[in-house]
Parts: structure tokens; sequence; C-alpha cells
């Protein structure tokens, strides 16, 4: 029985969840159910992802590598992905950028900790912060130089990050407006 390596990602983060291995009857089934199967290797038998815990994975897409020797399985995951209850199985992998980001000033916005710029714009509220997105989008047009128009977008895109965290969003709401614009 060939066994196909099949790399687990949040669909939304990104983030790697696993890496666990498919057969063809596990990958016939995740194509129909629309949820993931895997081999087991230890049990030697076909396993449906949450089955027992709950926690499964409904399938976004999947994608064979150039060799078609391994896949790379997007989901949206119901639960943690490791048999560990750890969200990954990938201990220590950091969050990307603007996730961290997007974690800092939730807590800003939550704490207000005295000296911090986001806590006084928070504080200053939406208004506020509206004016200084407005500012920033202004800085990025007159912009010259690819340094300076990094920076300024970089202006832009914290100012728009407290935004969303005031609105209560995230840039995964962003993302999937995106996507639904693309179909």
């Amino acid at each position: 029985m060939k066994l196909t390596p099949a790399i687990v990602r949040d669909a939304n983060s990104g983030e790697i969840l696993t890496l666990a291995w498919m057969n063809d009857e596990a990958l016939q089934k995740t194509m129909e159910s629309g949820e993931t199967w895997f081999w087991s290797r230890s049990r030697n038998e076909l396993w449906h992802k949450g089955a027992t815990s709950g926690n499964t994975q409904r399938v976004m897409h999947i994608a064979h590598d150039c060799d078609d020797d391994a896949l790379l399985v997007s989901v949206i995951p119901n639960g943690p992905a490791c048999h560990t209850g750890a969200r990954s199985c990938f201990d220590g992998v950091p969050p990307r950028m603007l996730d961290r980001l997007m974690d800092v000033l939730r807590d800003r916005r939550e704490k207000r900790p005295a000296g911090s710029y986001s806590a006084s714009l928070f504080d200053k509220g939406r208004d506020e912060i509206l004016k200084k997105v407005g500012e920033e989008a202004i800085e990025v047009i007159v912009a010259r130089g690819r340094e300076r128009v990094v920076s300024e977008i970089a202006d832009l895109v914290f100012h728009l990050s407290m935004l969303l965290v005031d609105e209560g969003l995230d840039w995964r709401d962003i993302e999937a407006e995106l996507e639904r614009r693309g179909r």
C-alpha cells in the first residue's frame, strides 16, 4: 500500500497543524466527505480525524506537490489537531507577524497599559483611529523610494490593524472578503 505524506495546514492562518499519511482510500474519503481521513500507521487502519475527539477538519483545498508524492491539505480545524490537545503538532512555530501584531493590539485594547501608544489611541476612540488611518494613507500616497514606501505602508497596516481590533475584526475577515470577491 502506497502512503502519501499529507501536510495539514490551517486554511485561514497558513499555520502547519500536522503531518499525517493518506493512502488512496483515505484521500478518496477525504474528497467525498469534505473532512480529513488518514491512514493510521500505528493502528494499521483508516482513521477519520475527529471521529472520537470531535476535532474534525473541514477540507478547503488539497494540493499535490510537483512530483505528486506529497499533499498539502488546507483545512478549517474544529479544535486541536494534535492528539496531545495542542493546536498544532509542531511546538514552537512562531505565528505570522500580522497575527502577533493583532494579539498585541487586542491585549493593549483590553488592558490599556500606561505609556502605550496603541492603548492611548484606543482610549481616544474610533474617530481618532480613523484619523490616523487617513493620515497614514496620505503618507503612503506621497512617499517616494522603496524604503519610504515600505515604512509608510507598515504604518498604515499598523493603524488599519488597530481599526480592525477596535471593530472586533481580524485580517482573516479581510482575506475571506477578498477570497469571496475572487470567485
